[in-house]
């Protein structure tokens, strides 16, 4: 499974990039809503291709197909990296597949169900987000839906790949990876817990007792 970070925070991307957790990165008009960020939104882009050198999903705001296509080709422009970010929508579906057409990549965001998932695949989205944590709000079985888009995509050979979203906690991300997800995208707050264990510290820490602190 590729670990991405959900953030706009270039400093944390750097952070975990150097770590050597990353995968990608993935961003949203929530994560850029500081009024400095909007202003240079390409060139935040920009930056945090140019620090991981992998996918980095950007999405659009615009709501119909004509306006969503030409806001595509303006992200695709800034890297090789960009991964155009499309609701799955009517009009998002029909934009990934003029995408797909045009060479490229997106992510179908805001997933919440199986026929979403199956239009963007045969639309030609290199991604599908799925959030997880927002489903869990509402008392749907989230780890269900990706265990049903997992079954339909085997089947039908979709090369799309499923990427759980809205991640809140570390055992998200273990659901996620049982279910067959191939990628999660998480907050720096959830990757810094992925390594995190009560008893690896106090292991280390008995050994460093016992060893009485000398080299």
């Amino acid at each position: 499974m590729d670990f991405f970070l959900d953030t706009a925070d270039i400093a944390a991307v750097r952070m975990f990039e150097g770590a050597g957790l990353l995968d990608g990165v993935t961003t949203n008009p929530s994560l850029v809503a500081g009024a400095e960020r909007r202003a240079d939104f390409h060139g935040l882009v920009k930056q945090i291709c140019d620090a991981v050198k992998k996918p980095v999903s950007a999405e659009v705001l615009a709501s119909d197909a004509d306006e969503m296509i030409a806001e595509a080709k303006t992200l695709a422009a800034i890297s090789e990296h960009v991964v155009v970010k499309l609701p799955a929508t009517a009009d998002g579906v029909k934009t990934i597949g003029l995408c797909t057409a045009k060479g490229i990549r997106t992510n179908a965001t805001l997933a919440f169900q199986p026929l979403q998932a199956l239009a963007a695949a045969k639309a030609g989205a290199a991604y599908v987000s799925l959030f997880l944590g927002r489903l869990d709000d509402i008392g749907q079985d989230a780890i269900m839906l990706l265990h049903a888009i997992r079954g339909i995509y085997s089947r039908y050979g979709f090369g799309t790949k499923i990427l759980a979203a809205s991640i809140r906690h570390p055992l998200h991300v273990v659901r996620a990876a049982e279910a067959g997800a191939d990628a999660a995208t998480m907050p720096p707050t959830v990757m810094a817990k992925l390594l995190d264990h009560p008893l690896t510290k106090a292991g280390l820490d008995r050994f460093s007792a016992d060893w009485g602190g000398r080299p």
